[in-house]
């Protein structure tokens, strides 16, 4: 996994599967989170997210007020999403 920033922009390529991609991402988003409420995520390629990066998206939206647009690429990414209850919060779009 590799994770990119330009901006408010974070681009996330490969899959998010391990305990260090979630540290990977907690720590980028905790360094955008303090000059940005509205937070762009890029999911290219994955094909799966991990709990724990869920919970953590859903701990900046509703404790921390910061709004994520989550665009991904993968089609069954996305209606994982949808049957999680999560594509209203996370404001899912395909790439």
């Amino acid at each position: 996994m590799e994770i990119s920033t330009t901006s408010n922009i974070v681009k996330i390529e490969g899959n998010i599967k391990s305990i260090s991609h979630f540290q990977e991402i907690k720590t980028t988003l905790d360094l955008l989170i303090n000059s940005h409420k509205e937070i762009v995520i890029e999911l290219k390629d994955s094909i799966s997210i991990t709990s724990s990066v869920l919970g953590y998206f859903n701990k900046l939206i509703l404790k921390d007020k910061i709004k994520i647009y989550l665009r991904v690429g993968d089609s069954k990414l996305i209606s994982l999403l949808s049957d999680l209850n999560l594509s209203h919060a996370l404001n899912v779009k395909k790439i």
